[in-house]
Parts: C-alpha cells; sequence; structure tokens
C-alpha cells in the first residue's frame, strides 16, 4: 500500500509564493512517475504537474511558468514551487503516481487571500 504524505499548505496573498511537500516511500517515483493534482471546493480534481519515469516535466496550462515541479529522490519527496499564486488556485494539494492508480493522501490545503 503506497502512502502519500502532502504538507507545506497555508494561507498567502494573492502574488504569493508557497512550496508544497509529498512523501512516498521506496521507489514510487522512479517506477510510476509522479504528479501533482488538486480539488477546488465543488470541482473535480485536476491535474497540475507530472515528473515521468524519464524526467520529462509537464504541466497544466493554468500553472504554467508559475509552478515548478521537481524530486529529491535521496528523501523520496516531491515538490511544488508555487509562485504568483492567484484566486484560481486555492484547493486541496495532492500527490500521486500520474495514473492515480494509489490511495489518495490526505493532501494539503492551499488558501490564497487579501
Amino acid at each position: 500500500q503506497v502512502q502519500f504524505v502532502e504538507s507545506g499548505g497555508g494561507l498567502v496573498q494573492p502574488g504569493g509564493s508557497l512550496r508544497l511537500s509529498c512523501a512516498a516511500a521506496g521507489s514510487i517515483f522512479s517506477t510510476y512517475g509522479i504528479a501533482w493534482f488538486r480539488q477546488a471546493q465543488g470541482k473535480q480534481r485536476e491535474w497540475v504537474a507530472t515528473i515521468g519515469i524519464r524526467g520529462t516535466i509537464k504541466y497544466g496550462d493554468s500553472v504554467k511558468g508559475r509552478f515548478t515541479i521537481s524530486i529529491d529522490n535521496a528523501k523520496n519527496t516531491v515538490y511544488l514551487q508555487m509562485n504568483n499564486l492567484n484566486p484560481e488556485d486555492p484547493a486541496v494539494y495532492y500527490c500521486n503516481v500520474p495514473a492515480s492508480a494509489f490511495s489518495w493522501g490526505q493532501g494539503t490545503q492551499v488558501t490564497v487571500s487579501s
């Protein structure tokens, strides 16, 4: 059973930045790749960014140029650096393999408000 533990969310003003972290055990990242997803209140979960098993990085159009996904393999942790946050970004953020094949973690809440 793969477990994902997300952290780093919080309240930030518009234009501010946050860095989210997601820890997972073992070689999950190198075996499947890893992705960030988010779910805003009342909306479906949406894909945000992916690092594939060969290191290919992709971003959703709404975050391209503002968010950066990265991995620290020594720590089995994936990060999401979020800059220039705007009112479209508040959501609970989750990580999972790109196919969303494993159980979801508790997520981490991001709130953008002045």
